[in-house]
């Protein structure tokens, strides 16, 4: 079988979604009578993650126009071509839904979507407009074309139903590959003294990862008289690329609350740089508003740590297994989640 998969990106612009589709097409290649072509827009990282993609070589083309649309005549006139007999898109609301769609009338060959969340009540939300006029355009009809509709939960399966599709739907959920033991070195060894506990959140710093609620609760933590003492010995390292100009704005914050000296801004971290952070860290919180299902969760019990998290992360399993700590969104809810969770660890 020949399958091309379509993205809107090839690199770690994508956050997570890079991993999910840059794993699942290299699985894919090593069946039996399986042919895998990855086809997607050039960005920013696309020359230095490209080598990750290995066996597969995509082509990647350049894209004109807004970020969040990432229009690319290039692409269109090269996926039109594939002969693919069936294609698998991990994005919405960009010119690549346009491109599959067309692609699909074309040649008649049916293709699978990947939600990743984008579906969930609050992702509608945000950019709402926007949105509905997407909608109403093009991606509506290229949701509704899809032959399958692949989701993590059964939460996101039933955004797509309240989206109003009926097509089928297939839930797998999200895997990782298990970590290995790398360096120990890393941005974060040089800036965390080794006896304080460190606290992690890794991802993009966007106003829907609820990173200012964090900031509130730890300005509570260090307030409050369970947590005054104990919070001393911790530090709170945030880990991620900025979105929209949102890390000046909690770092601002920070400062704001009085917190700077407990919490580290870390940069973006990839690779040795990020696995190490990982087995640095004592435990990982995701206050996240919205999610499919996060890969940074799934990343930091495959290190073995405790996670803090919202419902919203679409991972009941953690909260019935004891893995997880749930908090609720808001700053207190989330204060009381680091008290429990500093009480755990004494």
């Amino acid at each position: 079988m020949k399958i091309a998969f379509l993205t809107p990106s090839l690199s770690r612009d994508a956050g997570g979604i890079f991993e999910i589709e840059r794993r699942l097409a290299q699985s894919l290649a090593q069946l039996p009578d399986t042919s895998i072509e990855v086809y997607g827009v050039e960005d920013k990282y696309t020359s230095i993650d490209l080598p990750l993609w290995k066996p597969l070589t995509p082509k990647a083309y350049p894209y004109r126009g807004p970020d969040n649309f990432r229009y690319s005549p290039a692409l269109r006139r090269a996926f039109l071509s594939c002969k693919a007999e069936i294609a698998h898109l991990h994005a919405l609301w960009m010119h690549t839904s346009i491109i599959l769609l067309a692609w699909a009338q074309r040649h008649g060959r049916p293709y699978v979507i990947t939600a990743n969340g984008m579906l969930e009540p609050w992702a509608r939300r945000n950019a709402q407009m926007k949105k509905r006029i997407v909608s109403a355009l093009y991606e509506r009809r290229s949701l509704e074309g899809a032959s399958c509709i692949q989701v993590n939960s059964q939460h996101e399966a039933k955004s797509v139903r309240d989206f109003g599709l009926r097509n089928p739907i297939c839930i797998i959920p999200n895997g990782i590959d298990p970590p290995t033991r790398t360096r120990s070195a890393s941005k974060c060894g040089s800036q965390t003294p080794d006896e304080r506990k460190m606290l992690l959140y890794l991802g993009r710093l966007h106003s829907k990862k609820n990173l200012s609620a964090l900031l509130d609760a730890w300005k509570t933590l260090h307030r409050s008289k369970a947590g005054n003492r104990r919070s001393k010995n911790w530090v709170l390292a945030v880990a991620g690329w900025d979105q929209g100009g949102y890390e000046a704005l909690l770092k601002k914050k920070a400062r704001d609350l009085e917190v700077e000296n407990s919490v580290l801004f870390l940069g973006p971290m990839f690779g040795d740089d990020k696995a190490a952070v990982y087995q640095k860290a004592t435990a990982f919180v995701l206050p996240s508003l919205s999610e499919g299902l996060p890969m940074a969760v799934l990343e930091a019990w495959a290190n073995g740590k405790p996670v803090l998290m919202t419902p919203e992360c679409n991972l009941p399993e953690g909260f019935a297994t004891d893995a997880a700590v749930k908090i609720d969104t808001t700053a207190n809810g989330i204060a009381k989640g680091l008290v429990q969770l500093i009480e755990m660890s004494d």
